[in-house]
């Protein structure tokens, strides 16, 4: 059985707050100062550019994929670390797109989060040979998988609501009509059991910041399958994903196996505190994460429920078609969430209405769960949320 008393004290946690948003930003584990130190004194500082051989940098985006890959069910050498969700979600787009030439239709839903749409119009613009992103409703989606659709794009877990598709079943019905899969786990890594292998999807993207506890702006990871890795072509034909970087060729020639999605030069910094995080991941199992995690979301569903009968509930209730998030939808949401955060309950909101609340089991007890939902209920009943301070949007939300 995972300890999860054990893992909560190698997290530095703000006296006083209870942290429910490690689905946007997971908090610093107390590895990571140490980690981050001895990078760069006993190696920046003392070794300079040396480090690239004799710390073994250079290698470091396939050593880290490799630890990620234990957790989303990947083969190792399949995933390689660098640059940022964004750029991983073209990359894949792109490769995918030349494996299906004979089609033209990208087919997304409007869960997804914005910035992959965003990177598969731009990629449309790009190429223009009029391809065309279709976007349905979650719902909708395996319905809308047709014979001309050349890749199936979509964000496993809903950013708003927490709902979960069904990736087994969604990339079979794909690969039954000769179409590819981009699955994006930005939600779903160190949140839920993903098993790329057992799905047999094609390719997947992801960030590390989240539950993984990387850091802000950490580095994303981008996972090719084994009968895949050999023919895609990278669209992004960066310096360090040349099969002989230092031979400085003026042509490129990609890498072979998955280094051939490596761009530019890897964070090194960024690495160390990620590497650090990732030590928290060996001393637990995913399907003890999954398991404790459904348990305190469903107790505070149960108490905010009935408490809070002004606030509706968006996250499915089926623990197979949940992340690790719960929303709640309410008019005022935004205002209502800085009032939580004033007193000590720390969410975020998405826009129209959405209240999100995450559950990391690595942090998060029964204790923290029980004291969040009388929290949220004195804020709620009490309208406390009713003041001008709080109706002024930041620029993050």
């Amino acid at each position: 059985m995972s300890d999860f008393s054990a893992t909560k004290k190698m997290f530095s946690l703000p006296a006083g707050m209870i942290y429910l948003d490690g689905n946007s930003l997971g908090p610093l584990p107390l590895g990571a100062q140490a980690k981050m130190d001895h990078v760069l004194h006993n190696e920046w500082g003392e070794m300079v550019i040396t480090g690239w051989n004799r710390a073994g940098w250079i290698d470091a985006p396939t050593r880290i994929g490799n630890r990620i890959a234990k957790l989303i069910g990947a083969p190792e050498n399949h995933v390689v670390m660098g640059d940022t969700l964004s750029l991983k979600v073209y990359q894949a787009l792109a490769s995918a797109l030349e494996l299906r030439p004979g089609r033209r239709v990208i087919l997304s839903d409007s869960g997804n989060f914005p910035s992959d749409l965003y990177m598969a119009q731009g990629l449309i613009n790009s190429l223009g040979k009029g391809h065309e992103l279709k976007v349905v409703k979650p719902e909708e989606v395996e319905a809308a998988i047709s014979n001309e659709v050349a890749v199936l794009m979509l964000t496993e877990i809903d950013y708003r609501t927490g709902r979960r598709h069904d990736m087994d079943a969604l990339t079979a019905k794909a690969h039954s009509i000769g179409a590819l899969t981009i699955w994006d786990l930005a939600h779903s890594a160190g949140a839920v059991d993903v098993d790329l292998s057992r799905a047999n999807a094609d390719f997947a993207v992801g960030c590390t910041y989240k539950y993984l506890n990387g850091g802000p702006g950490a580095p994303a990871f981008i996972y090719v399958a084994p009968e895949h890795i050999d023919h895609a072509r990278p669209a992004l034909s960066g310096w360090l994903g040349h099969t002989a970087p230092f031979a400085f060729d003026l042509d490129y020639r990609p890498a072979s196996g998955i280094d051939r999605m490596r761009v530019g030069t890897p964070p090194i910094l960024a690495f160390a505190a990620l590497d650090a995080a990732l030590d928290i991941w060996d001393m637990v199992s995913m399907a003890d994460v999954r398991a404790k995690s459904l348990e305190l979301g469903d107790r505070f569903i149960a108490g905010i429920e009935a408490q809070c009968d002004m606030l509706t509930l968006a996250t499915p209730r089926d623990h197979e078609k949940r992340g690790s998030q719960v929303s709640f939808r309410f008019e005022h949401g935004y205002a209502a969430m800085q009032a939580l955060i004033e007193h000590g309950v720390v969410g975020d909101f998405r826009a129209p209405d959405i209240m999100r609340f995450g559950f990391t089991p690595l942090f998060i007890d029964e204790d923290d769960v029980n004291e969040a939902v009388a929290i949220v209920a004195e804020v709620m009943r009490g309208a406390l949320w009713d003041n001008p301070r709080f109706q002024k949007r930041s620029k993050v939300t």
